[in-house]
């Protein structure tokens, strides 16, 4: 039974006790406790149940790399399922509840499971849910969705009232890890004078050091913790947070940290968590290592836990995980743990070394104490349950033979200790196998490469695969000052230090316990343990043929648990290797990638939810919009007039009246919010002529030209006008939804493809308000505004001017989307309401009639013009519409060129663009497919077709559509039928798309 200690634990304060519910029932801690110190301390030991035998389960470790200590916090809007609790800091009235157990934590339905294992080895789902057919869907797979994940999951409806936020940080080198390898890393590198940020997932400096009572310079090692933080406290440029834990290394220096903001902040006054991002010239990781568990039968029994941990408890918390603790290892470390239970007045009935030749000095000093020490000894399973009542220890080098059976309430077990490598090897670092240490570590020699061509990523102390506190101190100065070099600045000379520390003995990898145990021991001997996989469950994965690290985890989910294979990836590799003859580096490991611990959804959002999840953007002359009663819809992130009703007008009404307007005297529209990009440079009109079909670079100063831009798969992406503003400049015309995909997209192109290439993109979409002026009045408004010369000779089709227009300083398109007489007005943002209003007033004489998205619509699709989105799907090529005239039939090359001559695109059967027109005059409904005539083999009816805008033209009185049909061009006045939903179908004659002014006669006014 654990309890807390009357004295002890040097990170609880006493003087300030903390209450918190478990399961209902109420608990007492300290601040500074941890939620699992606090419940071990409180006697609770079962925490949870595992995922598919549902064992009972207790706490393993005392970090992130814990497994099993997994709890739903919280509740209602604020519950959060599968809390770790050795990494959450205990808070006043938390509320906790175990998890993945029915009908209680104690009784659960579900660790029948356990009673017949053969029914559920490695792999059984694969052999189990396929036969017979039928039952996937009313039998198997309502099953599996109501047996998966390990906690309940929040309310789909609820809302997280905690904030989050995100900081961007630009620092020179940052050090990741704040135990005395990152501490010493920092110094050096921040007496250089280098921007040095420290961070340290934990609350506390100074790492396990801390806790084994070293003695350096004739004083304890807290001693030297205290004065290198000292000397980074009077460094100007060296900036330390705690509570803050590094999740993920990425390119050209992208770090991603998570800080756990002050244990005592509230929804209401301070951000919960807090993601930074960093841009760091150099990143040290100083991450430690973590200890390994040894595999033998019941390892997984509440109480059996990881040396290091109990050793934490002990030390940190003041808490004892047992009064009768035994000690197995394969190394000396475990010892310091039967020494600090020992010192502390709890029993240590027997410490059971698997090696020969027993430990080192702290073997001695183990024995001086009175503590019965057993080399060559492991044990052959645990005796218990939901607790440990004892063990059978048996010899090391044998088959599981019991030679005695010894009573205890806890178990500390350590198979040694493997490097953090998990943030080295995001980036592409590469590992090698350290034989001494049985464990794989970083290949300084395969670091993580820089933009320039040189490692931006160091490993620092037992990250680095450097063991003892004398020689981790001087491997972490030394990559401190290598970091320092790099950036051609010196750091500070090593630190001088006199260690008084034991002699160790080697360690001796231990995979399996006893090492020839069983079958009956292997099949109860665990690796991962949340998900209950055991040594016999990958040795069958190897019989199985899984002779890939990758297969054979995804076979067994070994290391596919919420630790993510932190302690089981190591002990399962090894396995794997042994069932496979070969050597565990020929093994190899699976992928590391981020994020290094799971990550709330929160913080990743950050501000991003609720109205601010994709902000509404809005033009100068939105709220005029709205103020005018007009009807919007979403457009990209915009919110577009649809239309303008009048009264009690209803929306078709008012969409018929707009477009009279615009046909019969003058419309206007906020085209604010269409793609508007620079393109400057001495490459730009080469650029320009790779992202369009046609020749930009020929287009003369003061003109524009129509351009299709297609993807590298040869499809229609975007269209839009592009206007030459000078000899290097042209700005690039989008459409709304596409002006910021466009830009990206130019950026993808520059900074991959054509790296070297003088080009500059801006994306001016909303430092510009635009207004469109169009219809046979057009001309005359623009004329009472006054200032500029908008005639047919000044100011042709296709061209464009600058001047001041009725005192604004404008920049006036002669472009039409509309098919008449028309001008695109573009002013600074800051003048559009303005100019919108000098418009309204200057067309006052000519009923000037602002118009929405939808008569723009019908005006296109009277005309002709085709609609992104509407008439292309992502597999639509120009030449399916008929915009042949703008591909340059002579040039080298475009994006997606070579794409368009593969077989499938120059089939005569594809669906090419035509007009279509009902017989009766109706509107064909928008998206219908035209079917063939006749019924294929089959019974079925192919189609043929589709129809991609559909309108009723007041222009023209009656429905028009425009679609997509086999062969269309080619059969001009068929008839297709277009079936309606009920049954009924509708006829449609095969015309032109071009339903008004085929001549283009009204263009010009």
């Amino acid at each position: 039974m654990s309890v807390r200690l009357k004295t002890g634990g040097r990170l609880i304060d006493r003087s300030q006790p903390r209450s918190f519910r478990f399961n209902g029932r109420v608990l007492r801690g300290y601040k500074g406790d941890t939620l699992a110190s606090a419940l071990l301390a409180s006697g609770q030991t079962l925490l949870g149940r595992s995922f598919k035998y549902h064992r009972p389960r207790g706490l393993v470790g005392s970090g992130v790399e814990e497994p099993n200590g997994l709890v739903a916090l919280g509740t209602g809007d604020q519950l959060e399922p599968n809390q770790r609790t050795t990494t959450t800091e205990l808070r006043e009235g938390m509320e906790l509840r175990s998890q993945n157990h029915w009908p209680s934590l104690g009784f659960d339905i579900g660790a029948l499971n356990s009673l017949a294992p053969r029914l559920f080895p490695a792999g059984f789902y694969y052999k189990t849910f396929t036969w017979p057919r039928s039952f996937w869907k009313h039998v198997y797979e309502p099953i599996i969705r109501r047996s998966a994940g390990l906690g309940p999951a929040p309310d789909a409806e609820a809302r997280d009232p905690d904030s989050y936020e995100h900081f961007h940080a630009f620092v020179d080198v940052l050090v990741i890890g704040g135990g005395l390898a990152g501490l010493e890393a920092a110094r050096v590198a921040g007496a250089s004078g280098a921007r040095v940020l420290l961070i340290e997932q934990t609350a506390h400096w100074g790492g396990r050091a801390a806790k084994d009572e070293q003695i350096v310079n004739g004083s304890p090692v807290d001693n030297l913790v205290e004065e290198i933080r000292a000397e980074l406290s009077a460094m100007g440029n060296v900036q330390c947070r705690s509570r803050t834990m590094g999740v993920g290394v990425y390119d050209h220096g992208l770090v991603l940290a998570v800080e756990n903001l002050a244990e005592n902040a509230s929804i209401n006054d301070a951000a919960r968590q807090r993601l930074w991002k960093i841009r760091a010239g150099q990143v040290i990781v100083a991450t430690g290592a973590l200890e390994r568990p040894l595999s033998f039968a019941g390892n997984d029994v509440p109480g059996v836990m990881l040396a290091s941990a109990i050793r934490d408890y002990l030390i940190d918390f003041g808490v004892s995980p047992g009064d009768r603790t035994v000690v197995v290892t394969n190394n000396d470390s475990a010892y310091r743990t039967a020494i600090a239970l020992k010192t502390h007045g709890l029993d240590v009935p027997a410490i059971l070394d698997a090696r020969a030749g027993g430990g080192g000095a702290l073997a001695q000093e183990a024995r001086a104490l009175g503590i019965r020490v057993e080399a060559g000894r492991g044990i052959a399973r645990v005796l218990g349950g939901r607790a440990v009542r004892g063990v059978a220890i048996c010899a090391q080098a044998g088959e599981g033979v019991v030679q005695e059976e010894i009573a205890c309430d806890a178990v500390a077990m350590s198979g040694g200790w493997s490097p953090v490598v998990h943030l080295w090897s995001h980036c592409g670092g590469k590992l090698r196998w350290d034989d001494a240490a049985a464990a794989f570590g970083p290949d300084v020699d395969k670091a993580p490469l820089g933009a320039d061509g040189a490692p931006f990523v160091s490993a620092a102390g037992t990250a680095n695969g450097v063991w003892g506190l004398g020689a981790v101190l001087a491997d972490s100065a030394r990559v401190g000052a290598e970091v320092a070099a790099r950036l051609r600045r010196e750091g500070a000379a090593p630190r001088s230090v006199e260690i008084d520390a034991p002699e160790e003995a080697p360690m001796e990898p231990v995979w399996l316990m006893p090492q020839g145990a069983g079958p009956k021991l292997r099949a109860k001997a665990f690796l991962d343990f949340q998900n209950d996989v055991k040594v016999s469950d990958v040795q069958l994965a190897a019989q199985e043929g899984f002779a890939s690290v990758e297969h054979a985890k995804r076979y067994t989910t070994l290391g596919m648990a919420t630790d993510q294979g932190k302690l089981s990836n190591i002990n399962g590799l090894a396995i794997l290797s042994d069932a496979l003859g070969q050597p565990i580096p020929q093994t190899g490991t699976t992928t590391f990638r981020p994020p290094y611990a799971p990550l709330t959804l929160g913080v990743i959002a950050g501000e991003a939810h609720g109205s601010l999840f994709q902000p509404v953007r809005e033009t100068p002359m939105q709220a005029w919009h709205e103020a005018r009663g007009a009807y919007c819809e979403p457009v990209g992130q915009w919110r577009r007039p649809y239309c303008y009703p009048v009264g009690e007008e209803s929306h078709e009404d008012a969409v018929r009246r707009e477009v009279r307007a615009v046909r019969e005297g003058v419309g206007m529209l906020d085209a604010s919010t269409l793609g508007k990009i620079l393109v400057q440079g001495p490459d730009a009109g080469r650029f320009l002529d790779m992202l369009y079909t046609g020749r930009i670079s020929t287009l003369a100063i003061g003109k524009c030209r129509y351009g299709l831009m297609c993807s590298e798969n040869g499809f229609l992406m975007d269209d839009g006008v592009v206007a030459r503003l000078g000899p290097e400049s042209f700005l690039v015309h989008t459409t709304t939804g596409g002006a910021d995909h466009i830009h990206a997209h130019m950026e993808d192109w520059l900074q991959t493809e054509w790296w070297d290439w003088q080009v500059y993109t801006a994306n001016l979409t909303e430092q510009y308000a635009q207004i469109v002026v169009a219809g046979p009045k057009a001309r005359d408004v623009l004329e009472a505004l006054g200032g500029m010369d908008v005639s047919e000779a000044r100011l042709p089709f296709m061209t464009w001017a600058e001047g001041a227009l009725g005192g604004f300083d404008a920049r006036v398109f002669r472009i039409s989307f509309s098919g008449e007489l028309s001008f695109e007005i573009a002013v600074p943002a800051g003048q559009g309401q303005a100019l919108w209003d000098a418009i309204l007033k200057a067309g006052a004489d000519h009923a000037i009639t602002p118009y929405g998205t939808e008569a723009l619509h019908v005006l296109r699709a009277e005309r002709g013009f085709i609609m992104i989105g509407d008439e292309t799907d992502g597999t639509v090529i120009p030449q399916d519409l008929g915009l042949d005239w703008a591909i340059a039939r002579k040039k080298d090359d475009y994006i997606g060129k070579r794409a368009q001559a593969r077989a499938h695109m120059v089939d005569p059967e594809r669906w090419t663009l035509v007009g279509l027109q009902t017989i009766d005059g109706t509107v064909l409904p928008d998206g219908a497919y035209a079917v063939d005539a006749g019924e294929n083999e089959n019974g079925q009816r192919n189609v043929q077709g589709r129809v991609t805008s559909s309108y009723f033209s007041p222009t023209l009185g009656r429905g028009i559509a425009l679609g997509l049909v086999r062969r269309g061009p080619e059969r001009m006045g068929e008839v297709l039928e277009f079936p309606r939903i009920g049954g009924a179908s509708a006829m449609a004659r095969i015309v032109s798309p071009v339903f008004y002014d085929p001549e283009a006669e009204a263009t010009d006014g």
